[in-house]
């Protein structure tokens, strides 16, 4: 697949089948991850792999994250809420957790390791495009929460940057729309325009 084609066509995905994903292709989609750019050549990325009864810690973490914002977990709302969330992981076959383990080298800034971190997504999200599989790059407040570092074994400074769920999918998704890069770039060719 020609690389701008990949880049336009490219859609999340949340609706894939439970058909299992080769450990061959997953690798690919991983090994695609680890060629992002990073300063430095830090390679701050980490990756856990989660598939059949390896989801289940990672549901049990979100209810014990969404636990935290309940008055009284115990409730039946509350209960039905709680068994809602832990069956989110098992919405495809296969999750990369995608996570930064910062470099304490003095000269790197942190949010360029952050930033590798993503660069580090888009590849795997074009890879699982590329592979005729569906992707959703899933993020939010459970991902920065302490209890997910520790599932991961992740340092202090270390973070979830999100989890891609991966999978066949069940349906052709809707073209794309973007704005008119007329629209959100500036060209400049001398030193006018700009402010100091």
């Amino acid at each position: 697949m020609e690389v701008f084609e990949a880049i336009q066509c490219r859609r999340s995905i949340g609706l894939v089948s439970d058909e299992a994903v080769s450990q061959e292709k997953i690798e690919k989609i991983l090994e695609a991850g680890t060629w992002a750019p990073s300063h430095f050549r830090t390679e701050p990325w980490r990756y856990f792999v989660l598939t059949e009864n390896g989801r289940k810690p990672l549901g049990q973490a979100l209810v014990e994250i969404a636990k935290k914002d309940m008055e009284d977990p115990s409730t039946e709302t509350n209960q039905k809420k709680l068994e809602k969330i832990a069956e989110k992981p098992f919405r495809a076959p296969v999750i990369i957790v995608a996570a930064v383990e910062p470099s304490d080298q003095p000269r790197v800034i942190e949010q360029e390791e952050y930033g590798a971190v993503y660069a580090s997504i888009q590849n795997m999200l074009l890879a699982t495009h590329a592979l005729g599989l569906g992707g959703f790059w899933r993020t939010g407040k459970p991902c920065y929460d302490p209890i997910m570092n520790n599932l991961f074994g992740l340092s202090e400074k270390g973070k979830v940057l999100g989890f891609l769920y991966i999978g066949v999918p069940t349906r052709t998704p809707p073209e794309g729309k973007r704005r008119s890069v007329s629209e959100v770039a500036k060209w400049f060719s001398d030193e006018k325009g700009f402010t100091i």
